[in-house]
Parts: C-alpha cells; sequence; structure tokens
C-alpha cells in the first residue's frame, strides 16, 4: 500500500501530537537529573517542585526546567481540542488531503514551538513562541469549522 496525502493518515497524528507534549516531561526529568545530580538527586515524591527547587540553586536551569514544565502542560491543554478536530473532520467526511496537511503542519507548529519554548531566553523568542501558538491553534479550529460546514451542508 503506498502513501500519500490522499491516504487516511489523520488519526495517526494524535499519538504524534501527544508524544511532542509528553517528551518534555521525560526531557525535563533527565535534565533536572544531570544538573542537580551533582549537588543531590531530584524529589521523587514532588516531581512538580523540582524545577522551583533548581531555580534557587541554578537561576539559568530551574528556569529552563520550568519553561519544559510549561510546555509540556501546553501540549496536554491543546491536545483534546486536537483530537477534536481530527475526529470531528473524519466523522464529517473531509478529504484527507485536508486532514493530513492540517496534521503535518500541527504537528510541526507543535514542535516548533516547544522547541521555542524551551530554548527562548528574550523578549522577541517569545514573541515567536506566541505567534507560532496561535498559528498552531488555528489548524484546529480551522478544521472543526470546516467539519461543522460540511456536517451543515449535508444536512441541507
Amino acid at each position: 500500500m503506498a502513501i500519500s496525502l490522499s491516504s487516511p493518515l489523520s488519526l495517526y497524528s494524535i499519538p504524534v501530537v501527544w508524544f511532542i507534549a509528553f517528551v518534555n516531561a521525560p526531557l525535563r526529568t533527565a535534565y533536572i537529573g544531570k544538573i542537580a545530580g551533582r549537588f543531590n538527586k531530584p524529589c521523587s515524591v514532588d516531581p512538580r517542585g523540582n524545577a522551583q527547587r533548581l531555580l534557587a540553586k541554578h537561576p539559568e536551569a530551574g528556569a529552563r526546567a520550568a519553561r519544559m514544565e510549561a510546555a509540556n502542560a501546553n501540549g496536554n491543554e491543546v491536545m483534546p481540542l486536537w483530537v477534536a478536530a481530527v475526529l470531528a473532520g473524519n466523522y464529517a467526511g473531509l478529504d484527507e488531503k485536508t486532514l493530513n496537511v492540517a496534521s503535518v503542519a500541527f504537528i510541526v507548529l507543535r514542535a516548533v514551538y516547544n522547541y521555542i519554548y524551551v530554548n527562548q531566553n528574550t523578549q522577541a523568542h517569545g514573541n515567536l513562541r506566541t505567534l507560532t501558538w496561535f498559528a498552531g491553534i488555528g489548524v484546529p479550529l480551522t478544521l472543526l469549522i470546516k467539519a461543522a460546514n460540511k456536517v451543515l451542508e449535508r444536512s441541507s
């Protein structure tokens, strides 16, 4: 079976988007362990407090760890919207090319967003991150509107 933009692939984007959000959590834990491990081990009883504890001792490293945590949280927050958009698009019968292009665009925008978020250190980076977020959130919203229009069209 040859894979193309006409293949039904959009549902595969759901675990990929989940992974992009999730990957920041183990990376953060490894990063904290690498930095803090020289002095003391990260706390597994209160893992969400590790970034704050690191921030007190190593401000730059702690800030990066906090951004990794925030990128993970943001990915988890946007995940339900993406799942709804992909499922609605498939339910409505949007063409596979539209769904696949949207899936690739969203995956790329989420990966870029995470990269910028974790590595930002200037206001310009913050502005670019915000712009990337808005571009990314537009993808599932567009799919939802297209799906709603298609369902409405069918019912007329």
